[in-house]
């Protein structure tokens, strides 16, 4: 078991659909809600409000932003209301060195980012 309660291979497991899903989302310059993103791992359970979604995700993004591919997440927004991504992301952004004293700006900025670099992979 890893800290969130899950089996770790299943974690990794799931960890990998979910960014195959992402890149799949980033390479259509599109975005992805929270709630559909979910159906998409079957390894884990996890609900869109899950408290334990955001450390998931946050660990996609740490992971892609340090092989310099930028915050993958930033492709995973509300569903409805401002359409942006949730608190964990710019909390994990300015944890990463982004200037988040403008969340807009912080969020276009990766999420452009993450765009142009799988938009241009073959």
């Amino acid at each position: 078991m890893n800290k969130y309660g899950f089996d770790e291979s299943d974690w990794e497991t799931a960890k990998r659909e979910a960014r195959e899903k992402l890149v799949e989302v980033a390479r259509l310059r599109g975005r992805i809600p929270y709630s559909e993103l979910v159906t998409h791992i079957h390894s884990i359970s996890i609900a869109e409000h899950d408290p334990r979604l955001a450390h998931f995700l946050g660990e996609i993004s740490e992971a892609e932003d340090t092989a310099g591919r930028g915050m993958l997440t930033a492709v995973v927004t509300h569903k409805s209301g401002d359409m942006q991504p949730g608190p964990g992301f710019f909390e994990l952004a300015r944890r990463r060195g982004r200037d988040t004293s403008d969340l807009i700006r912080c969020w276009v900025g990766e999420f452009n980012r993450v765009h142009d670099y799988w938009a241009n992979q073959p």
